[in-house]
């Protein structure tokens, strides 16, 4: 018997909600547009438009993967961020609303330097950060970039990203942990220092403490990479370390602008060597979170 669109999302709406899926409904027509082909407001104006019983099967397995716990946008393989559609994949962390702060932060401060920036992305995941920053620097043909990432799947990802928004020519993606392949890369080189140094260093770094992984959202806990999610006891042990290493790989005058944790700023101010670097600013999201911190290097270690 065929099926409208409506009676679709009156059977997927109240299976999500039952499953414990906030905003069941949005998300119930998510799915559908997903599996027909279409956006949410065809789905919402076009109600008494027929499906197939092939696109009603599709939908139900994509409402058993949704109850389950996976979340939408690794069903879908998408995710908006700064306005720009990306591509998501459970090898990367999906990109978040709280992150378009960063990229902000980088941005203004690009403008204020008025140059085109050579920039460094650590634990590029995804790419929106990178991706997002060289399209918006599109009036700064010169702006060119480094997306490090310890996992080849996630550099996969970030490589098709960069192609979708049309930076590819733009960014070199590299395979390492932290900056090791590019101090590998110097240390290889004879005739004193070659080391490559940048306008700005950005990263969304793992920071949830390893005993906090278990109380996440279970979206969250058993469906997002651990790799991009835990970082030690206090879940600052990739963020102390970037803070060490950033300088040595920054012009003077450069900018290190990275993400924290909820409840990680009176403890990353301590982190911060005050002879290497001036505090810009620790700037809070929409909820009033602290969560974006901006770094400027003073000088040469």
């Amino acid at each position: 018997m065929p099926t409208s669109i409506a009676e679709a999302l009156l059977q997927g709406a109240p299976y999500l909600r039952k499953a414990g899926v906030a905003e069941a409904r949005r998300e119930a027509g998510s799915l559908l547009a997903h599996v027909i082909g279409r956006d949410r407001t065809f789905i919402l104006s076009h109600a008494d438009d027929q499906i197939s019983e092939a696109q009603l099967e599709e939908f139900r397995r994509t409402l058993d993967l949704r109850a389950g716990g996976q979340p939408l946008q690794y069903i879908t393989g998408h995710q908006e961020f700064f306005g720009l559609d990306f591509e998501v994949t459970s090898d990367v962390l999906i990109p978040r609303p709280e992150t378009e702060l960063l990229v902000e932060t980088a941005l203004k401060l690009v403008a204020n330097a008025g140059v085109a920036p050579l920039i460094c992305d650590v634990g590029t995941g995804s790419g929106c950060i990178v991706v997002t920053l060289l399209h918006e620097l599109r009036n700064y043909p010169g702006a060119r970039a480094v997306a490090i990432d310890v996992s080849e799947a996630a550099l996969a990802v970030a490589r098709r990203n960069a192609a979708r928004h049309s930076v590819s020519e733009r960014i070199r993606f590299v395979l390492s942990d932290r900056f090791a392949a590019l101090a590998d890369r110097d240390h290889g080189k004879q005739g004193g220092s070659h080391r490559e140094l940048f306008d700005l260093i950005v990263s969304n770094p793992p920071y949830v403490a390893d005993g906090a992984i278990s109380g996440l959202q279970r979206e969250v806990r058993d469906f997002e990479p651990r790799l991009a999610l835990g970082a030690g006891v206090d879940g600052l042990s990739v963020i102390s370390r970037l803070v060490e290493e950033a300088g040595d790989f920054l012009k003077t005058g450069g900018h290190f602008v990275f993400e924290i944790g909820f409840d990680q700023r009176q403890a990353v101010e301590e982190l911060v060597d005050y002879k290497v670097w001036r505090l810009l600013g620790i700037y809070s999201d929409l909820q009033g979170i602290p969560r974006t911190v901006a770094l400027e290097k003073l000088g040469s270690k």
